[in-house]
């Protein structure tokens, strides 16, 4: 039996394992994925194989926390993909407007840049102080980070350029402070938030919402489990309410296409048929 086979089974092994043990399904993420994930995962650890690293896991709660950090989304930024927000501002903003309140869902929040972003583009449309913005994650450390809004000094000049570009008002200048923890976003932003542990492969709908954001989370899940995620999005969005995906994300081949109409179709933005 060739390595990569036995790879295979002490994965699949693994991935049981932590559903038993700690109830969180990791079964439906791309397998590619998971191999990738968990090699780094084994070099990070000094675990010669993934049995030596599941045991670790299994007996070790602490190492699981830090494990998560590999199976979720860790890379993001403020306004990542700018044409994304200037489309929020010019297609979506003025539906919104004519709602009395706002519940919007960002689901798979990490370590919380989407959240403030919209949250920002909201206070600039006269809108923040009728949402609620609900951000949610598996990943309790990263959702505890979210939460601070403190993100390092060196990753604001990025951030500030894509506000500009996504069609931002003001100077990103003036929703932080600059401190030695790095840059600490404003508090009456975070007064908008509800932040709350939540996986799209085990739990279910929790709030009617009229714009669900989940950018760059499903490209980490096979087709039964974006399909599965997609459903939840639609359950939980009001008549016609909003969805948007990550520029590699896509609607196509889902069995919810037709569930679906394009509003912004370059840009990954959707409506509820």
């Amino acid at each position: 039996m060739l390595d990569d086979d036995i790879f295979d089974i002490e994965l699949k092994l693994l991935l049981e394992g932590i559903l038993l043990r700690y109830q969180h399904d990791f079964r439906d993420y791309s397998v590619a994925s998971l191999r990738r994930r968990m090699r780094q995962a084994m070099e990070r650890f000094g675990c010669a194989s993934l049995s030596q690293l599941q045991d670790r896991i299994l007996h070790e709660p602490a190492m699981f926390a830090q494990m998560l950090q590999f199976f979720t989304v860790q890379v993001s930024e403020m306004f990542r993909d700018p044409a994304y927000f200037r489309a929020l501002r010019e297609k979506v903003v003025p539906i919104l407007h004519t709602y009395p309140s706002i519940k919007i869902w960002v689901a798979g929040c990490s370590s919380g840049e989407e959240v403030w972003s919209l949250a920002i583009l909201l206070e600039e449309e006269g809108l923040l102080e009728r949402s609620m913005i609900y951000a949610t994650d598996i990943n309790v450390e990263a959702l505890a980070a979210a939460e601070a809004g403190i993100y390092p000094v060196e990753r604001i000049a990025q951030f500030s350029e894509n506000y500009q570009l996504a069609g931002g008002k003001r100077s990103l200048s003036d929703y932080y402070t600059a401190a030695y923890k790095g840059a600490i976003f404003d508090r009456r932003l975070r007064r908008q938030f509800v932040f709350a542990d939540h996986s799209l492969a085990t739990d279910s709908v929790f709030s009617e919402v009229h714009m669900v954001s989940c950018r760059n989370v499903m490209i980490y899940f096979n087709k039964d489990l974006q399909d599965r995620s997609l459903g939840l999005f639609h359950e939980a969005l009001v008549n016609r309410g909003f969805l948007g995906l990550g520029m590699k994300e896509s609607l196509h081949f889902s069995r919810h296409a037709d569930s679906f109409n394009e509003l912004s179709p370059a840009e990954r933005i959707f409506q509820r048929a």
